[in-house]
């Protein structure tokens, strides 16, 4: 049954998702209009082999995975493949420039690709998290209690394989996670990858509006009575495949398992809105399995993976509980991010995101209001050590939320480069950005908190920031003002 619905609902993904992705790509460079006349003669050249250069480090065969063309092929030189296949090579993050040329064959109408790389250090911090974790009371004033920290990094070449071997962690006030990561994009070479992540959280959670009564179990932690804490520990893991459909799309499957021990008050109610109701926590008290499989559909035009100047990421992916899980649900998630490069150099990036999901899903595969707003701290490997509520702008009930069912945001960029360089630092860039974004449960659409009115029913807050990008040796690197006034104490949004 579940593998029917499966099918079903990649399907239908399938048929809504990639026309769209199709119509975002860019347009060829050789395009014209029907009216744009004469056009000049295709020139094309039997292609008698490819020539690499500077992959000192990097294998051949890792290169030439991400090049479609091959000996024999009919190559046409305005082919748009060709300017794709270098922004796939620069999106692999093994290469810092990379430029493609044709010279002459051995004989007439032939010609040899040359690719010419410069490779970058590929040991990079893929994230890192550091700050203080805040509490905030009935008023609205926030008053710091913890530090967090946290940081991910990964050899993504290792050994000039092309193999990916990461590792994180993350620390917080009576939590923490472990990851360990591995990825073969060509599993012993064939053209199907092959990846594994490993899992550990010990970590806390926190519920409740305000008013917040509860009965708790016994709990080895710092005292907190503002809030009805869940103490929980996973351990689990994810394998996974992908294989590409063309140049510029791929198709990934996911299986995850994992347990789940929980300890959850035994009763707790909060103020939502004017009335007092129980709390959801989302969870399963004692021990659960979380049992899912995950297909995501990947569609990818961009210049860079960090300092994007132009090109389009767009991704669909639908998560479902299957038989053996304690959680039956199915969760569906769309993306689309455009970057433009304006004639004066600067670069413009639209985002639309959204998200929804039916049946039991556990808190932590839910969407979380602190994802979506730069004003607030966002999850370290999935821990969420910061209780305060949304800073909530627009005077909305989204102040009620703090895990939801459905998400949507759509956000702006405007990109200023000011520095360009070949060494540590590879370019920095002044950004500054926009947003309006909504995280609601179902009950916000159905039935609201009391106390509201009018359009302060509706769960939506802007967001911004400001800062620089730099993309360095080490990995991309965003300095922003919002991250940082989002961790100063100070009096969010009116509640009812």
């Amino acid at each position: 049954m579940i593998g029917a619905r499966s099918l079903v609902w990649l399907s239908a993904l399938a048929a809504l998702v990639m026309p769209a992705l199709a119509s975002a790509a860019d347009p060829p460079p050789s395009a014209t209009t029907p009216t744009e006349a004469p056009q000049r003669a295709r020139i094309r050249y039997t292609l008698e082999g490819i020539e690499l250069r500077g992959n000192v480090r990097t294998a051949g065969r890792v290169v030439l995975r991400y090049v479609k063309f091959r000996a024999g092929d009919l190559l046409d030189v305005d082919d748009p493949e060709l300017e794709l296949t270098r922004y796939r090579l620069l999106g692999t993050g093994f290469f810092a420039q990379v430029d493609l040329s044709l010279r002459k064959g051995s004989r007439r109408g032939a010609a040899v690709l040359i690719i010419e790389v410069v490779e970058r250090n590929t040991l990079v911090v893929q994230n890192l998290w550091a700050g203080v974790a805040a509490d905030e009371d009935t008023a609205g004033n926030a008053r710091p209690l913890s530090a967090f920290l946290g940081v991910q990094v990964a050899e993504t070449n290792l050994a000039g394989t092309g193999i990916t071997l990461g590792a994180g962690v993350a620390l917080a006030a009576d939590q923490y996670a472990l990851r360990t990561s591995f990825v073969d994009p060509s599993f012993v070479g064939t053209g199907w990858s092959a990846a594994l992540t490993v899992l550990y959280n010990d970590a806390r959670d926190f519920f409740g509006n305000r008013d917040v009564l509860f009965e708790a179990p016994l709990i080895a932690q710092r005292e907190v009575t503002d809030y009805a804490v869940v103490a929980y520990r996973r351990f689990g893991a994810t394998i996974g495949t992908g294989h590409d459909l063309g140049v510029s799309s791929s198709f990934a499957l996911d299986y995850h398992l994992e347990q789940i021990d929980a300890t959850v008050p035994v009763a707790a109610s909060h103020m939502r809105g004017l009335s007092r109701e129980p709390i959801d926590f989302s969870i399963r008290p004692g021990r659960s399995v979380l049992s899912t499989v995950r297909g995501t559909l990947t569609y990818d035009t961009r210049d860079a993976p960090f300092l994007t100047a132009r090109g389009t990421l767009a991704q669909a992916s639908v998560t479902i509980g299957i038989p053996g899980s304690d959680y039956s649900f199915q969760k569906f998630e769309a993306t689309v991010r455009r970057w433009w490069r304006l004639p004066w150099r600067h670069v413009v990036r639209f985002d639309a995101y959204a998200g929804a999901i039916a049946g039991d899903a556990p808190f932590f595969e839910q969407f979380y209001v602190g994802d979506f707003t730069d004003l607030l701290p966002d999850r370290l490997l999935a821990l969420a050590p910061d209780r305060r509520q949304p800073p909530n702008l627009l005077g909305t009930d989204i102040i009620e939320v703090r895990y939801g069912d459905f998400a949507a945001k759509i956000e702006g960029e405007y990109r200023i480069p000011i520095y360009t360089g070949r060494e540590s630092v590879y370019g920095v860039d002044l950004f500054a950005s926009a947003g309006i974004y909504s995280v609601a449960t179902s009950r916000e659409l159905t039935d609201p908190p009391t106390g509201y009115r009018g359009w302060s029913r509706l769960p939506v807050d802007v967001t911004g920031n400001l800062g620089l990008r730099l993309d360095t040796k080490l990995g991309g690197v965003t300095l922003a003002f919002s991250n940082v006034l989002g961790l100063v104490a100070a009096r969010n949004g009116e509640r009812k």
